[in-house]
C-alpha cells in the first residue's frame, strides 16, 4: 500500500486588509536601497509591555513568518509570533492620524494611550 503525504498551506500568523496591503505597497516603493521587506515585531516598550513597531527590514531572519502580500514582501517577526497569531492589520487614515490599526485577540489589555498591550 502506497501512503501519499498530503500537505496543506499553512495559514499566516495574521491577515492584512487591503488597506493594509497598499500601505505596504506605497513604503515600498519609496523604501532604502536594500530593503527586502516591511516587518512587524512586538518590542518591550510602553506601560503595558509590549508595542507594535513596523519598519524596513534589509535581510530576512530564518525564524522570521514571510506574506507575500501585492505591495511587497510583509515579515513577522519570530519571537512575536505568538503575540499576534489570529491578528488582523488595517492601515486607517482620518483628519488628524494615520497609522497601522491592530485588532489582536492575544490583547489581554492596553494602556490608556493605545501605545502598548499586554499578553
Amino acid at each position: 500500500m502506497n501512503a501519499e503525504t498530503k500537505t496543506r498551506a499553512r495559514p499566516a500568523a495574521l491577515t492584512l486588509t487591503p488597506a493594509a496591503e497598499a500601505r505596504i505597497a506605497a513604503l515600498m516603493a519609496k523604501a532604502p536601497e536594500g530593503t527586502v521587506g516591511v516587518k512587524l515585531s512586538t518590542p518591550r516598550r510602553g506601560c503595558s509591555g509590549l508595542a507594535y513597531s513596523v519598519d524596513y527590514v534589509s535581510d530576512e531572519k530564518p525564524f522570521d513568518e514571510k506574506i507575500e502580500t501585492s505591495g511587497g514582501t510583509f515579515y513577522v517577526d519570530g519571537a512575536s509570533i505568538l503575540y499576534l497569531i489570529g491578528s488582523r492589520m488595517d492601515w486607517v487614515e482620518d483628519d488628524f492620524t494615520a497609522g497601522f490599526v491592530f485588532e489582536n485577540p492575544n490583547a489581554k489589555g492596553a494602556c490608556g494611550c493605545g501605545e502598548s498591550f499586554t499578553v
